[in-house]
């Protein structure tokens, strides 16, 4: 049944019968008939057992009765042999009311700039379609209303979200209307482009095909497949292999667990399969799609669960879901329907007792569980799990492993790295990875040990060690486990399989994300959560209070009731200290810690300059309080115009009240350290790495801020304080006093010190300069850190 056909240019087909639809592939016959082995089984007992073969001859598609007794018929009219083609009606049986196939056309193979379907015959979407709308020859409007005349019931679908428009020469183009995750053409994201019938729109979890006069929708329901085809990856300039011709079919609804030992290449593997990491050899086909070329669009339906939690810990479940929520789905999405969502999920995993405590208060295997609710949200078909697993003890580790075994059941394909084998019984397949990122097995995870010829893992982890690693891939390949679950498993692409080397990644790197629509919203939603987060921080709460109160009060105890020639510099240089720990200490771990966070919001359509502007909004706010606070506990009250020896009093202020003045310079002094914390925190990658730099940054700028080291007229140790906040800080608050005329020392001589109008909006100015240097500085590492596919 179902042999190769003859002509495998011609175009595919839909076929539509009384109880069913598929996708009809043209290298492949159909016979039809009542026997249940037919490809295409029509139960009446008026149609033949086998009474029709379908298949292509030349370029079209051609179906010849097999001698049927009651007939097939076309118009009424009894065929032997039919060509058949999008708009033939067909009944068989009887001509009247005898079961009827309708055939509509598919997209074919999109040849290679635009790519589509790698394998249409075994795609699990393109099996049936879910809809089929006739078009009224005007616009059809697409989205998730019901006023649309294309209702896309999805949530991740914006209720208008784009168009289909008919042409003047009867062509069609889609157009998007601002949607919130875009649409896509052939995997790309298009904000207007014409479309044909080799083409196909993806909006959502849907993909829609023009056959004829006809929109035939199809979904993805999560049943899909993933056929992983010679991945290789290489590193450094030498070369080196971390994954080695990793080949592997997982059927839909399949739970799979990849396992070996250390430096096996498992999270390797679990980059390449998500396509944060292309690999630089091979194919990963998403139900029957490549998932490289398409993964503008594919990557939504994916979930990834780090190793790392991904969400604010600080939050209790729903509140951290509902933020989530607010990021992935839609601005025109009803509060309520949000948080049914996020119900849902919280009751799929089981969360209900435990939705409204804080997530740092659950256990290890709970707080897994809630990672795994966030990125369900949005219904991903593919989940990967990278050592869910860790640090858990056997009972929790057990449960983790059972959640994502029902997961797998309920109509998803679940991939999990695992350095556990307590619970690979739950699996259908593994996938063991010697040393070297060579296939050592693939299969039933119960054959796995008698194939290595052990009775225990440890056994065969030390083996793989102390045996050559390429001896085990061709030990496997050669086995009849390899010929039964791969090679047999295997699916033939439509035509040759594209390399997704070096060319494929720039490819895919052009493409990135699509810029997010709803910026503002996003940054909405960054700053409510951002502030929900901080305020739960109790001792960050204490600290951000306390601290500039007890820099304040030191300082008001060396100013006395006025500044003079004594204590003046002292003053100035305690508020210049002041503001640089208080701005640098509040942003120098906010980003690091949030690094897995980012990343994983990042792939998913979160805006990097959101993100960023969103921590500058709130650290910023709460910087700049800390300043005026600083100053006015330090100031207030204080006669601001210095004495010098003489007892003359000198005028203070150059274009406003003095402690205004000090309280601008000493904020915008803070400003910039907090972007300068933000920086150190952007390049670290760990945050006990971020104190050291602190420390060390706080003496440079104390040091090159003028006050304690001559940098007026001296090469070089001059030009580098220009790029020192601390510098025109300092300078600014010292023009404010005439710190040059008060106290004539060979320090305070610079001429930076004396009172100048100018020269006081020029401080401040390039401190706001330093400060948006600072920005794009940290947005430059913020893109490093992303997976090189998002980059743009």
């Amino acid at each position: 049944m179902g042999e190769r056909s003859g002509a495998p240019d011609a175009p595919p087909l839909v076929l539509v019968t009384d109880t069913d639809s598929q996708l009809l592939d043209p290298r492949r016959a159909y016979h039809v008939g009542r026997d249940p082995t037919s490809e295409i089984v029509l139960d009446d007992p008026r149609v033949s057992w086998h009474h029709a073969v379908l298949h292509t001859t030349a370029d079209h598609w051609q179906l010849e009765d097999v001698g049927s007794t009651n007939g097939t018929f076309a118009d009424s009219r009894r065929i032997r042999s039919e060509e058949v083609g999008p708009g033939t009606r067909l009944r068989f049986g009887d001509a009247a009311d005898g079961p009827s196939a309708t055939f509509a056309g598919l997209p074919a193979a999109a040849p290679a700039e635009r790519p589509s379907l790698v394998a249409p015959g075994v795609s699990g979407t393109f099996r049936r379609p879910s809809a089929i709308l006739r078009l009224p020859g005007r616009t059809v409007r697409i989205g998730r209303a019901p006023d649309n005349e294309l209702v896309l019931e999805d949530l991740v679908v914006s209720r208008h979200h784009a168009e289909l428009r008919t042409l003047p020469d009867g062509g069609h183009e889609i157009v998007d209307l601002g949607s919130h995750n875009g649409t896509y053409l052939n995997g790309r994201p298009v904000q207007r482009a014409p479309i044909g019938p080799a083409d196909i729109v993806g909006i959502g979890h849907f993909a829609l095909c023009l056959s004829g006069d006809e929109l035939v929708e199809y979904t993805d329901t999560g049943e899909v497949s993933l056929n992983v085809q010679g991945l290789v990856v290489r590193v450094g300039s030498e070369r080196r292999v971390l994954l080695d011709d990793v080949s592997f079919p997982l059927a839909e609804k399949a739970l799979l667990a990849v396992a070996g030992p250390s430096g096996a290449g498992k999270s390797t593997l679990l980059n390449a399969l998500t396509g944060l990491r292309p690999a630089d050899e091979g194919t990963v086909l998403y139900d029957g799609r490549d998932l490289y070329r398409d993964y503008a669009e594919l990557r939504r339906r994916i979930g990834l669960v780090p190793q790392d939690d991904i969400l604010h810990t600080q939050l209790t479940v729903r509140r951290a879901l509902s933020y989530a929520a607010e990021l992935r789905f839609p601005g025109d999405t009803a509060k309520e329907e949000r948080e049914a969502r996020v119900s849902e999920v919280i009751h799929e995993l089981g969360l209900d007792a435990r939705a409204d405590l804080v997530i740092s208060s659950l256990s290890g295997g709970q707080r897994k569980r809630v990672s795994v609710a966030l990125e369900l949200l949005t219904k991903p078909s593919l989940l990967f799990l990278d050592e869910p697993t860790s640090g858990l003890d056997p009972g929790m580790e057990r449960s983790v492993m059972q959640m994502l075994r029902s997961l797998a059941d309920d109509g998803r394909t679940v991939v999990v790295v695992t350095h556990s084998v307590l619970s690979l019984d739950v699996c259908d397949r593994l996938l063991v990875l010697a040393p070297g990122g060579r296939t050592a097995y693939y299969g039933p995870p119960d054959e796995a040990l008698p194939f290595f010829g052990f009775t225990e893992w440890p056994q065969a982890f030390e083996a793989f060690e102390n045996e050559d690693h390429a001896a085990w891939q061709r030990r496997f390949r050669e086995s009849p486990q390899y010929e039964r679950y791969v090679a047999a498993g295997a699916l033939p692409p439509a035509r040759p399989v594209p390399v997704a080397g070096p060319g494929a990644a720039e490819a895919a790197d052009s493409i990135g994300p699509e810029q997010p629509q709803g910026w503002f919203p996003q940054l909405g939603t960054l700053i409510r959560r951002y502030t929900a987060v901080l305020a739960a921080d109790r001792l960050f709460l204490t600290v951000m209070i306390a601290l500039p109160f007890l820099i304040g009060v030191m300082c008001r105890a060396m100013a006395g009731s006025r500044l003079s020639s004594d204590n003046a510099l002292n003053c100035l240089l305690t508020l210049c200290i002041g503001g640089l720990l208080t701005g640098s200490a509040n942003a120098v771990r906010e980003i690091v810690k949030e690094r897995p966070i980012y990343q994983r919001e990042r792939v998913v359509g979160l805006s990097r300059s959101a993100y960023l502007v969103s921590k500058v909004v709130v650290l910023g706010t709460i910087t700049v309080g800390q300043a005026a606070v600083l100053t006015v506990v330090g100031l207030a009250g204080v006669d601001l115009s210095p004495t010098l020896a003489t007892g003359v009093a000198v005028h203070s202020g150059v274009l406003l009240p003095p402690l205004a003045e000090l309280i601008i310079a000493v904020a915008l002094l803070s400003f910039s350290a907090m972007m300068l914390g933000l920086l150190v925190s952007a390049l670290v990658r760990k945050e006990e790495a971020t104190m050291p730099l602190l420390v060390l940054l706080s003496v440079v700028q104390i040091v090159f801020s003028g006050a304690m080291l001559k940098l007026h007229d001296v090469p070089g140790l001059e030009q580098f304080s220009w790029l020192v906040p601390s510098r025109w800080g300092l300078s600014a608050m010292a023009r404010t006093v005439d710190l040059h005329t008060v106290l004539p020392t060979a320090i305070t001589a610079d001429p930076m010190f004396r009172q100048d109008r100018t020269g006081w909006l020029l401080s401040l100015a390039l401190l706001v300069a330093l400060a948006v240097v600072l920005a794009v500085a940290v947005l430059a590492l913020l893109r490093r850190q992303e997976p090189a596919i998002m980059r743009k």
